[in-house]
């Protein structure tokens, strides 16, 4: 009986510890961006891993500030995108057409290309607040 009780908690211990973390460690990250002083009011952020290998995160910018979470651990590169002369048009040449919002890139390849970003950051697990100052 001794033995099935030991052997019950080993499965029950082994259970919670493959059940905790169950993959890589994450960290969620918040902050501003800012372009030139002002806040980016509408745009995206994305950390994708600086070895290329391993899932990306990323979210949205809204009013200046964005909220990422579950960012993979380790030293990312951070792709930066904001949105400039948004206007909303006619999808196509038809009175009944529905009504899109365009814009153009608001920020240099050196912020919003993923090949071409600058930018680094080091996520740690839990908790972390990163705000982005951009230069032109």
């Amino acid at each position: 009986m001794r033995a099935f009780q030991t052997a019950v908690v080993a499965v029950l211990v082994a259970g919670m510890v493959a059940g905790c973390g169950g993959g890589p460690a994450t960290g969620d990250v918040s902050g501003t961006v800012s372009y030139d002083g002002k806040l980016i009011e509408i745009g995206s952020i994305a950390f994708y891993p600086a070895d290329g290998k391993g899932p990306t995160a990323g979210g949205a910018i809204t009013n200046g500030k964005y909220t990422v979470p579950k960012v993979p651990v380790g030293t990312a590169r951070v792709k930066i995108s904001g949105a400039k002369d948004a206007k909303k048009q006619k999808m196509y040449d038809d009175p009944g057409a529905p009504l899109v919002t365009t814009s153009s890139e608001l920020l240099p390849a050196k912020y919003s290309d993923e090949k071409a970003t600058e930018l680094r950051f080091d996520i740690k697990s839990g908790p972390q607040t990163k705000d982005f100052e951009l230069a032109k």
